[in-house]
């Protein structure tokens, strides 16, 4: 990866940091996880929140820690909020693939999906950070599955 893209990807994830998308718990969910990374003291609690037709109408959370676990749950609020359920396992399941790719990114078309998610592709070089991106997207299908929408458990 180029220092210049290096360097947008740092950028995206501290913009994400100080003006996080979704914060705020909102009343009316379909569910609630509370997840907490034991190694940093990153935690949060995020609520999904169903439409009519079962699609993930949006996720709001509050939590504290470090800049990429806030930044990650951020991204992952805006990625999600609108799209079916189903969508959204998926783009789980995808960004975990990338965080254990270690630093070596994905497909274009994996990439594509993820959106901004893919600012955290250098994060992967840094086991100890995996969880902190990881968190939001442990509680959102830990909520999924509480709310009944979701059915499989997830491998972290």
């Amino acid at each position: 990866m180029s220092s210049s893209m290096e360097q947008l990807y740092q950028q995206l994830i501290l913009d994400h940091a100080k003006n996080p998308h979704g914060k705020g718990l909102a009343d009316g969910s379909a569910a609630e996880s509370h997840q907490v990374n034991p190694t940093c003291g990153d935690e949060v609690t995020l609520r999904v929140h169903l439409g009519e037709q079962g699609g993930l109408e949006k996720v709001s959370w509050e939590g504290q820690g470090c800049s990429i676990s806030q930044a990650s749950i951020s991204v992952m609020s805006e990625l999600v909020t609108g799209v079916p359920v189903s969508e959204a396992e998926e783009l789980g399941t995808t960004f975990r693939e990338l965080m254990h790719a270690r630093g070596a990114g994905l497909d274009e078309a994996s990439e594509d999906r993820l959106g901004d998610a893919t600012a955290f592709t250098g994060v992967a070089r840094y086991p100890a950070r995996i969880k902190c991106a990881l968190l939001g997207w442990m509680a959102l299908h830990d909520a999924l599955v509480q709310s009944g929408a979701a059915t499989t458990k997830e491998d972290a």
